[in-house]
């Protein structure tokens, strides 16, 4: 790429570093944007990666190749993403698990199974209402197996799951070997690019309008809310060893030991390992790593808790970097792919999951207002609507429900984004 007539160029791995850059600043600008109180966030760099590959894919893929002898051998711009989706992959899932590690497991001991049982509901009622949307649509659709592919990215987009889209693409990869693996995962990129936009949105808007609509004294709900006492940390008897003064080697070793757990394989055909599959993948490993890590705090002496601002920093450049080098191939293939119906698709996975979660906390499980759109945004993995509830409300106490049922919903979506590969691909 030149600039200002050839006085300055840029090529190679600076080309791509200076793309990624330049996206995410544009990213998060675009997300800084507010309407009414409503803002994209972090959404804001998945959108910009998305237009950045539909326009200038080639641009980066004619910059970085590889060859031997002359001849085109692989795509190294593609590859480079690769490593930059799964470097940000394992910061952002690790540094979420951490975080909601010291609570987690102490919820489960209490009176968190309502809201538990909540997350695995709203999940549950994406999945099926993603199982809906393929018998409905199958017919139009030329590969079923991609129309699969793109369902379930869609899925992650409308529950705005990270985590889910990721283990969605792994299992694409897992499932459909060789040359056609790579466009079925290009049409998870697009289907979760689809409905991430709406996702964001819908949630955002949900917890801002049930309030009003119910006709909700604030006072009053804050009165009702059940702050969560998760109890005093066991302080260690002793003088505990930090490897290093932010955590980073418990960090590290925690994604190590998780990549290991997800990659362990459980066959579920009679072919053994040559057949389908299931693993937790690096999503799910490094997500239960994290988390005993979390919980436990320390091992005998040795500290294994981070910097807790460190772990904020990991997460979100975690994130942004996900979204970027799973954004910009994806956004390459978004015209080739996208049909309004998909968008339609996505909207009723997010609006069904919330509605029917919303209902059975209020008539089933009992839960007050707040706890209940506080468990809403756990369940649908929205950080931003957590952010949004936390001014509706006034107080940071919703948030003790969606630490309850955040990490509940992660590992419900893995698991739902395979099997539904695995069952209908």
């Amino acid at each position: 790429m030149s600039l200002f007539g050839g006085v300055i160029s840029i090529t190679g791995v600076a080309y791509l570093m200076f793309c990624v850059f330049v996206i995410a600043a544009l990213g998060y600008l675009l997300g800084r944007i507010t309407v009414k109180g409503v803002s994209l966030g972090t959404a804001g760099v998945f959108i910009v990666a998305l237009l950045f590959g539909a326009f200038f894919y080639e641009s980066v893929c004619n910059t970085l190749p590889v060859k031997v002898a002359g001849i085109a051998v692989t795509n190294y711009a593609s590859q480079a993403l690769k490593v930059i989706e799964n470097i940000g992959l394992v910061f952002f899932v690790t540094a979420v698990g951490f975080i909601a590690g010291p609570n987690f497991f102490k919820n489960l001991k209490k009176n968190f199974k309502s809201y538990i049982l909540l997350g695995v509901i709203i999940i549950l009622a994406g999945g099926l209402t993603c199982v809906g949307c393929y018998y409905l649509g199958r017919g139009a659709e030329e590969d079923p197996k991609q129309f699969v592919a793109m369902l379930d990215g869609i899925l992650s987009g409308a529950l705005t799951s990270t985590p889910g889209f990721s283990a969605a693409k792994e299992t694409v990869k897992n499932v459909y070997e060789g040359s056609t693996a790579s466009a079925y995962e290009s049409a998870v990129t697009v289907g979760h690019g689809i409905a991430y936009l709406f996702g964001v949105i819908g949630v955002v808007l949900f917890v801002q309008l049930i309030p009003k609509f119910a006709k909700a004294n604030m006072e009053e709900e804050r009165a009702k809310l059940v702050s969560v006492d998760v109890g005093a940390k066991k302080e260690y008897k002793g003088k505990l060893i930090n490897i290093d003064p932010l955590g980073i080697a418990a960090f590290a070793l925690a994604a190590f030991i998780g990549i290991f757990i997800g990659s362990i394989k459980i066959p579920l055909s009679a072919k053994g390992l040559s057949g389908t599959c299931f693993s937790l993948t690096t999503t799910g490993g490094t997500l239960i790593a994290a988390l005993v890590f979390g919980h436990f705090a320390h091992f005998g002496p040795v500290n294994v808790t981070p910097n807790k601002k460190m772990l904020e920093v990991f997460r979100e450049l975690g994130l942004m970097l996900f979204l970027i080098g799973a954004g910009i191939p994806g956004g390459a293939d978004f015209v080739e792919y996208f049909k309004p119906v998909y968008f339609l698709y996505g909207a009723l996975m997010t609006l069904v999951p919330m509605l029917i979660g919303y209902l059975f906390a209020k008539y089933v499980l009992k839960l007050s207002l707040l706890n209940n759109l506080g468990s809403i945004t756990g369940g649908m993995t929205s950080t931003p609507a957590l952010g949004t509830l936390i001014n509706v409300s006034g107080t940071e106490d919703v948030a003790s429900a969606y630490a309850a049922t955040y990490p509940i919903a992660l590992l419900a979506v893995v698991l739902v984004s395979q099997f539904l590969i695995v069952i209908f691909g």
